[in-house]
């Protein structure tokens, strides 16, 4: 698993080649403020190919966080991610891995019968309570989430996930009012707080697509006030000796997605605040997703935004954009190329924004 000692040593193999803050605090000692993502892509071998010599590069010349998901390529990208954790020179100790569950996976290709794969590998077993399936694809079932451990780290081949996130645990508000999904989450912590006293994960968040970027009057909205204080009482209930697991969450945030940073709609005893601040007061860390809004930041950025940045290309901008934004502690992007693990390395010689930029292209 990533220890402090093994970070802080990746940090210093390959800290003087990057500017400023380029590695940052995460959980239990330091990640580079760039991570590599795997959730694009076809199921095929040709596509593993791509992710594993990318992989392998990034990981050689200054990425240690790499983040994946169960479901991600019908679980081929973890498999890729656990082949290259096994062949790199560089020691298991200085690698931040983080994965998630909530979307139940395909194995290695798509069933022509999505429906009847989920009913005959989830169902019938008992791993997923069909009351708990939210369009017929997501559930927060504290069984299902004990076996996605337990296939991821089957996948990944190691013997704990540093950081597990559930899976955009917004989806359940499709089906079930904001007080069942708490009380869900809550349940669904004590198991995380069981495992993570067992070693096999290191931390837990969420990892989330809607909810902590949008109005408290959306239907997708979380509140992360309740949500920490349900992992407070999980981890009380555990007896767990010190303060809860949850000290990561994840959302989307780029240029054009920049709502975790406008929309203030996390409460406080005063008024409300962005996510990013209710986060950074909390002591959490923040994972940004998408931060090349799926590629198209690759080509052009608004201009505005664009000449407060600092880059060679594009893309380049826009990893600075996001990775600049105060309380973010790494941004990810999806990496399968060469050139551009090599480009999006580049990204972080220059230094990032500082806040007071991020006021002057928001006011």
């Amino acid at each position: 698993m990533a220890t402090a000692d093994g970070t802080w040593r990746y940090r210093e193999r390959f800290g003087e080649s990057f500017g400023r803050t380029y590695f940052r605090r995460f959980p239990p000692g330091v990640c580079s403020s760039l991570g590599i993502g795997t959730y694009l892509g076809e199921p095929t071998a040709a596509v593993d190919d791509q992710y594993r010599s990318a992989l392998q590069s990034a990981l050689n010349y200054g990425i240690n966080h790499i983040d994946t998901a169960v479901n991600y390529r019908c679980q081929r990208s973890e498999r890729v991610v656990g082949e290259v954790l096994s062949t790199t020179d560089i020691d298991r100790e200085q690698l931040v891995v983080s994965t998630k569950g909530g979307f139940v996976p395909f194995d290695t290709t798509r069933p022509d019968d999505p429906g009847r794969y989920v009913r005959k590998q989830f169902v019938e077993p008992g791993l997923v309570d069909t009351d708990s399936l939210v369009r017929g694809s997501h559930s927060l079932d504290p069984n299902f989430i004990e076996a996605m451990i337990d296939q991821s780290l089957d996948n990944l081949g190691v013997e704990t996930i540093d950081c597990y996130y559930l899976h955009n645990p917004e989806t359940q508000l499709l089906a079930v009012e904001a007080d069942e999904l708490y009380d869900q989450l809550e349940v669904v912590f004590e198991r995380l707080e069981r495992r993570r006293a067992a070693g096999d994960i290191g931390v837990y968040g969420l990892a989330t697509w809607q909810a902590f970027r949008v109005e408290a009057s959306h239907q997708q909205y979380l509140s992360l006030p309740d949500i920490l204080s349900r992992a407070q009482a999980a981890a009380e209930t555990v007896g767990a000796a010190e303060t809860h697991g949850l000290q990561v969450i994840q959302l989307p945030f780029n240029v054009e997605m920049a709502d975790a940073f406008t929309v203030t709609a996390q409460p406080t005893t005063d008024e409300p605040v962005s996510i990013l601040e209710y986060a950074h007061d909390s002591e959490l860390s923040v994972v940004t997703s998408a931060s090349l809004g799926q590629g198209g930041l690759a080509e052009a950025i608004p201009s505005a935004v664009d000449a407060e940045l600092s880059g060679d290309t594009a893309a380049q901008r826009a990893v600075n954009f996001a990775r600049s934004a105060p309380g973010v502690t790494c941004s990810l992007v999806g990496m399968k190329s060469l050139e551009h693990v090599a480009e999006n390395i580049a990204a972080g010689t220059f230094d990032p924004l500082g806040a007071s930029a991020f006021d002057t292209i928001f006011e």
